[in-house]
């Protein structure tokens, strides 16, 4: 097959309200915007499925909120997470692909991502049909873990449109349509509601109909994606249909997919260590409840980073495989700069709401206190994250997420994790402590991901891209 020339004087996704006395920063800024606006909607949208779910059983009693906040948790720990960083393979591969004007490898890639996820999530399911047993073995109250069972059993069909969902995704991010991805997940957000309402209450089935809501709203995302890529022009080139070309190269997609899940949970698992550890320090319900609000701020603030990862993963994949080295090189200065921009207004912003920010998770003085003294401590972790999540994107669009698993692991498992509990249990630090180990585990990350990320040669980097590309096309009739 004949390799089309990719165009190297353009980079891609050039508005047509870009000026031609423009300077290439500011319109590379331009694109970066476009992209990762979208892209920050979408990560809260979807993330308000679960949260509405869970706030339905809240009003049913404090055990059933005990059990689907657990639930939520383990969910998220063993299979969403994992589930939607193996797909984030498809940044790298599509993103590529479409960079290079092979437009229809995007639908077999997805389709290769859907059956490698589909084989994934039959373990995922037998750990949440047992999670009960799990939770008493890890010394749950039996009460809370049985509800916290009988919930994860009724996630479990979720698990079959989350995955072609997660997909769709990022075929569509890859080949920057984030507008329809964030209608769909806006309309399946507000939906959601009329669905907890009608499971939960009108057909009486309590929290049992919170975790089948989410299926619910899942398979509504996904047919609303579903039917735009099948009727969209926009999709034409990319989606050709269900082809047996799905079936080949399943484990070179595997070989990508884990370490880019790794690259997603060995960060996320981290933090979730850091509430277990919180429960064996003195006054471990002050700690627990401290450490939570720290967690749910970061979960709120950390959605404006995720999108420039994903944004910048997206620009570096599309640059690369046209063969636009410095255009990705480019990208990655400027992404930079937006989210060391983005951190100091929101660590600033914090510092000056620092005697405020409790209040908004608790009336207790002591806890409003606590906040108030973590709160410059969240604004460094934050500032840090945020830089270091735009690198994870660039290692993504380079498809290096090997090393991005290998710096995650030693970054939060050889040095955060560590030094929290040193500082926690040793010099007796308590739950400031756990967070300044894991702040020291995100300097760690950060000062390799920037080294790393210095040392790339972006012209080999787009020569590689292009090899895998054109290793994997077809002639196409």
């Amino acid at each position: 097959m004949e390799k089309p020339a990719a165009s190297v004087e353009e980079p891609l996704l050039v508005g047509a309200g870009e000026k031609k006395g423009e300077s290439a920063a500011a319109a590379e800024l331009k694109r970066l915007l476009r992209l990762a606006g979208p892209l920050v909607a979408s990560g809260v949208l979807r993330n308000v499925v679960q949260m509405v779910s869970v706030m339905f059983v809240g009003h049913l009693g404090e055990l059933p909120l005990a059990g689907a906040s657990l639930a939520t948790s383990l969910a998220n720990v063993t299979g969403f997470s994992l589930l939607f960083g193996m797909a984030s393979a498809l940044d790298t591969l599509c993103g590529q692909a479409y960079g290079a004007r092979q437009h229809h490898l995007l639908g077999v890639y997805k389709q290769r991502a859907m059956l490698v996820l589909a084989v994934a999530a039959v373990p995922i399911a037998l750990v949440w049909a047992s999670a009960g047993e799990i939770l008493l073995l890890f010394g749950q109250d039996p009460a809370i873990a049985a509800e916290a069972g009988a919930y994860a059993r009724w996630l479990i069909p979720s698990l079959v449109p989350f995955v072609p969902l997660v997909c769709h995704i990022r075929f569509l991010q890859a080949q920057s349509a984030v507008l329809p991805v964030m209608a769909s997940c806006g309309v399946t957000a507000a939906s959601h509601v009329a669905v907890c309402w009608a499971l939960v209450r009108k057909a009486g089935m309590g929290s049992r109909g919170a975790a089948l809501a989410n299926a619910v709203s899942y398979g509504v995302n996904l047919t609303i994606m579903s039917l735009y890529v099948r009727l969209s022009r926009s999709c034409e080139k990319t989606w050709t249909g269900f082809s047996m070309e799905a079936f080949r190269e399943l484990r070179q997609y595997a070989e990508l997919a884990i370490p880019a899940a790794m690259m997603v949970c060995l960060e996320w698992w981290s933090f979730e260590f850091l509430v277990m550890l919180s429960g064996l320090l003195p006054n471990p319900k002050l700690e627990t409840s401290v450490l939570s609000i720290c967690l749910n701020t970061g979960a709120l603030l950390v959605m404006v980073p995720i999108g420039l990862s994903t944004a910048i993963s997206t620009r570096v994949s599309n640059e690369l495989g046209a063969g636009n080295p410095q255009a990705a090189k480019l990208a990655t200065r400027v992404v930079l700069c937006m989210a060391m921009t983005e951190g100091s207004v929101v660590a600033f912003t914090m510092i000056l709401l620092r005697n405020s920010w409790g209040h908004m998770y608790s009336d207790e003085a002591e806890v409003v206190t606590y906040i108030a003294r973590m709160i410059p401590v969240l604004a460094i972790s934050f500032f840090i994250d945020g830089i270091h999540s735009a690198l994870s994107g660039v290692l993504t669009g380079c498809g290096k997420q090997k090393i991005g698993a290998r710096v995650n692991l030693g970054a939060f498992y050889l040095a955060g994790i560590p030094m929290a509990v040193f500082l926690a249990f040793v010099l007796h630090l308590n739950g400031m402590g756990l967070w300044l180990g894991i702040v020291c585990g995100s300097l760690s990350k950060l000062i390799l991901l920037f080294w790393i990320t210095m040392s790339i040669n972006w012209e080999k980097e787009s020569t590689r891209a292009k090899e895998l590309v054109f290793s994997s096309s077809l002639p196409v009739a």
